[in-house]
């Protein structure tokens, strides 16, 4: 599996946001996953990760 470095940042800004969506991230088998309305397959998609 390969691994992802994440870049440390303490803000955003994207322009062209159509909307947002808060999920949990659940298990899946050795990794993870978040759930996502399929009117959203095919589309780039940001993951924002923060420290609760």
């Amino acid at each position: 599996m390969r691994k992802i470095n994440i870049e440390h940042k303490t803000k955003i800004t994207v322009d062209g946001i159509v909307g947002f969506l808060k999920r949990k991230v659940t298990p899946f088998g050795n990794g993870a996953k978040v759930d996502c309305p399929k009117e959203y397959v095919g589309k780039e998609v940001y993951l924002v990760i923060k420290d609760d």
